[in-house]
This record gives C-alpha cells, structure tokens and sequence, in this order.
C-alpha cells in the first residue's frame, strides 16, 4: 500500500466562475466535497422557507381521514401527490393560547399567545431565531416576502418589531443580482460603518450605565448587550458582502403584477425568485406571507355551494402554485441529493376554519429538509397538540443546538430526521 496521501480536489461552496467581467455563481457540485467523504465539511446547506396563506385552508378538501403512512388523500392533497413522499401533513394541532382570529396571522412563525388582546407584544418569529444564529454564512441572512397590496410581514425581531417585507419580485431580483456602481458600494458601506458606530457609542454608554444597577436590571442589560453584538457582527458582515461580485444568473428580472387579485401569480414569481435565491446560495432562510385578504368574503361562504365552489378554485390554485415550487426543488440537484432534500418547506394557515374564524386544528404541511415524510400525523382535533414544536424541530434541522422555542418545548411527536 502506497504512504503517499492523494491530494483532495475539491472546490470550495464559494467558488466562482470569473470572465469579460461578468461573475457567475456555481450550483452545489460534486467536486464540491471531499475526496474522501468527509461530506460534512462541504455538505450542502440546509435550508428553511416558511410559508403563510392568511385566509384560511377549507379544511373538508384538506385533512385526510385517516392517519399515517397509508393515508387516503384529499381533493387539495391530490394537487400535491406527486411529493407525498416529500411531505408531512398535520392535523389536530394549534399554537397554544394564539387566538384573536385573523389577528393570529402575525404569530404564525411567533407562536406568541393572545395577539389580540390589549397591550400585546409580539416575540421573535422563527426565521429571525434562525438568521440571527446561521445567517452570516450568506449575503442575506434572510429574506422576509410578501404577496400582499399592505404592509403584511411574517417576520418579527427579537423585541417582537415586525420586519417590513419586500413585495416586488422585481426588486428583490435588482436585491439579490445587480451589482451598485463603486459610488453606490461605497456609500452603502459609509451608511453600514455610521451605523456601527452608533452602536458602539450605545454600548460604551450602557456599560457605564451597567455600574449603577441592580442584579435584575444587569440580566436584563446582558440580554440587551447580546442583541447590541448580535447588531454589530450583522454590520460587519454587510460591510464585507459589498464589496463581494453578485452572483449572476441566467433568468430575466421578473414584471411585478399590480392585480390584487393576481395572488397566485404573483406567489409563482416569488417562488422563482427564492430558488435563484436559494440556488446562488444568496440566504438559506426565506419567510413569505401570502396575503388573499381580497378574497376574505368568500371565507363566510356559509356552505353555500357556488361560494364555497368559487373559494376551493382560488386555494386550489395556491397549491398548484406550491406543487410547481416543490417540483422545481425536487428538480435542481445538490450532489445525491435534490434541493428540496435540503430545503425544509412550511406551508400552512392561522385559521383551521375561515368561515367560523377559528384558530384551532390548523391544516399544515411540512415538506423537505431531510426529514421521514410520506405521513398525516392526526392530533387531536378537539385538545390540539402544539404546532410550535415543528419550529424546535426544523431549527435543529438547521444545526441549531435548541429544546424550546416560544411555546414549543419539545421537538414535534412522530416527525423524526431521515
């Protein structure tokens, strides 16, 4: 046997192909691992896209009646059976405490109990938990979207501020593969530094604060010096991907489409975007409120039959839409795996019936991201098993080292890692 150890030839997750000025990112390769199947080290990363359509699932044409691996499907299932054994599909679960009816909309990723009671603060929304921890390793730590004519978000700081999300497919592509002028990278990196530097002065100033207080009031700074920390390396990782190329991509920009009533399409462009996104390696994490408040009257269809037939077509069009996303990640190859296979998918609603504006037994479904699916995992209907547990789940899916989060104090029963 030869002593003479081969020299690895793998190319680093960063590399990019450079000519005539134009820079291009590569997809995930094979000669991206290790010679010798150290794939850890170069494995590609996971993801997570988290999904809300805000006006409710008629849940009739969604739950499947039986439960398991050989669950008899559904009329809104079948849109989706080609990813059967790529999803999970939950029923009898809720968010513990989340009521207020359509006022839950803003805790879908929060979990935070009794958004519409008086006074209420909201908590951080799971992609920011995530982003905060993961997002440094990207451009963009996360990208907070929406399909919506309002300023709808799903994404909320640590101090429960929401995030103002981007709603123009067409500027999010200008965001993510057009390069500034070195006029316009320079003042951006000048307003990134003045920024810094206030931080640094609040910091300076709070730890001279710090001497004159009590124990409580110093846990309660230390929390504070965290998120001051968290601010600053966020910062400082901007300041550095200015002056990184832009990855280019062979995709046109996108038209924005102005109809309201166009939710669909415009969810479609937005999926197209956050594959490029997710392809370029651009960010990991992606949360999207799409926002169908246009079609609220035909939620109180009061089982009329041409309303309830006019709804099912505008929801069965939203999961058409997502089987096309979930095809085109199932589609683009990441080594032996699919991108789909990395990227974990919430899709799902704060309103288990429209019609009776009920926050309870919400129709969700989780696809993707390395986990055993093929299966409805049935709750019960009545005393709801916590929906938050998923988000324990899916972030230490993401390597993210956590037993809790909001009201999730364990990981989700009967969802386990492939």
């Amino acid at each position: 046997m030869s002593n003479i150890i081969p020299k690895a030839s793998s190319i680093s997750r960063r590399t990019f192909l450079r000519g005539s000025g134009v820079v291009m990112a590569l997809p995930f390769l094979d000669a991206m691992r290790p010679v010798f199947g150290a794939e850890k080290v170069n494995a590609a990363p996971r993801r997570m896209i988290c999904l809300q359509t805000n006006q409710g699932i008629m849940p009739q044409f969604f739950f499947p009646k039986t439960a398991g691996k050989e669950y008899e499907s559904t009329p809104y299932l079948d849109l989706l059976k080609s990813h059967r054994k790529d999803m999970t599909v939950f029923s009898g679960v809720s968010f513990p405490g989340v009521d207020g009816a359509h006022a839950a909309e803003k805790c879908f990723l929060t979990a935070t109990p009794h958004p519409a009671r008086g006074g209420f603060k909201n908590g951080i929304s799971v992609d920011q938990f995530a982003a905060e921890r993961l997002g440094f390793e990207t451009r963009y730590p996360s990208l907070v979207l929406a399909v919506t004519t309002e300023n709808q978000t799903l994404s909320y700081t640590g101090t429960g501020a929401p995030i103002p999300s981007e709603q123009s497919p067409k500027k999010l592509y200008e965001k993510l593969f057009l390069q500034g002028s070195p006029k316009e990278i320079e003042a951006n990196v000048a307003a990134i530094k003045e920024g810094r530097s206030m931080m640094d002065f609040v910091g300076e100033e709070s730890k001279r604060l710090e001497k004159k207080l009590t124990k409580a009031d110093k846990s309660q700074l230390d929390n504070y010096f965290t998120s001051v920390r968290t601010l600053e390396k966020r910062m400082q990782s901007a300041e550095e991907w200015e002056y990184k190329p832009k990855p280019k991509v062979t995709a046109k920009c996108p038209q924005d489409i102005t109809d309201g009533r166009s939710f669909v399409q415009k969810s479609e462009l937005m999926f197209d975007m956050i594959k490029l996104a997710l392809e370029t390696d651009s960010t990991r994490i992606v949360s999207m409120m799409i926002d169908t408040t246009i079609i609220h009257n035909l939620t109180h269809h009061g089982h009329r039959p041409e309303v309830v037939a006019e709804l099912r077509g505008h929801e069965e069009g939203q999961l058409k839409a997502l089987n096309k996303f979930l095809d085109s990640l199932s589609g683009h190859k990441e080594g032996n795996n699919s991108l789909l296979d990395n990227t974990m998918v919430l899709y799902g609603t704060c309103m288990g019936s429209a019609n009776s504006h009920s926050n309870v037994n919400l129709p969700v479904i989780l696809a993707g991201g390395g986990f055993k699916h093929g299966q409805h995992l049935a709750f019960d209907t009545k005393n709801n098993y916590p929906l938050s547990n998923v988000f324990v789940s899916m972030l230490q899916r993401l390597g993210i080292d956590v037993g809790e989060f909001s009201t999730g104090k364990s990981t989700m029963r009967g969802l386990e890692f492939s």
